[in-house]
């Protein structure tokens, strides 16, 4: 269930939740059963709430609010960098199609699995 926060996460908690992508990074390298793996990135690569909705959508109020708190005239430094981060936000949000793939192999997993019909 996804949590909307209403105040400023700290850059602990940011912290927190890199770490735990890496322990994810680290453990896919111990090479786990495909089934466990599988569970983790459900909520990783959800639809709509997982971490490439969320990176994109964070990457997009950034540009934003660059745009409104910059100096003006807006340098081609600023216009650079809010170039970047709206580049950057759509293609990181390109990534939840991947959400699908996850359940395409769910489902060919189960699908190998499920008892044949008739015994």
């Amino acid at each position: 269930m996804p949590h909307h926060a209403t105040h400023a996460p700290t850059p602990d908690q940011i912290r927190q939740a890199t770490s735990t992508l890496a322990n994810l990074a680290a453990y896919l390298r111990t090479h786990p059963p495909l089934d466990d793996v599988l569970l983790l990135l459900v909520p990783l690569l959800d639809e709509d709430d997982g971490v490439p909705i969320l990176l994109g959508t964070a990457l997009r109020c950034t540009e934003h609010l660059i745009g409104q708190q910059a100096a003006f005239p807006v340098s081609d430094e600023t216009r650079l960098a809010m170039e970047a981060f709206r580049e950057a936000a759509q293609e990181v949000t390109d990534w939840h199609v991947l959400h699908w793939d996850v359940q395409r192999l769910n489902a060919q997993r189960t699908a190998r699995t499920a008892p044949a019909a008739g015994r």
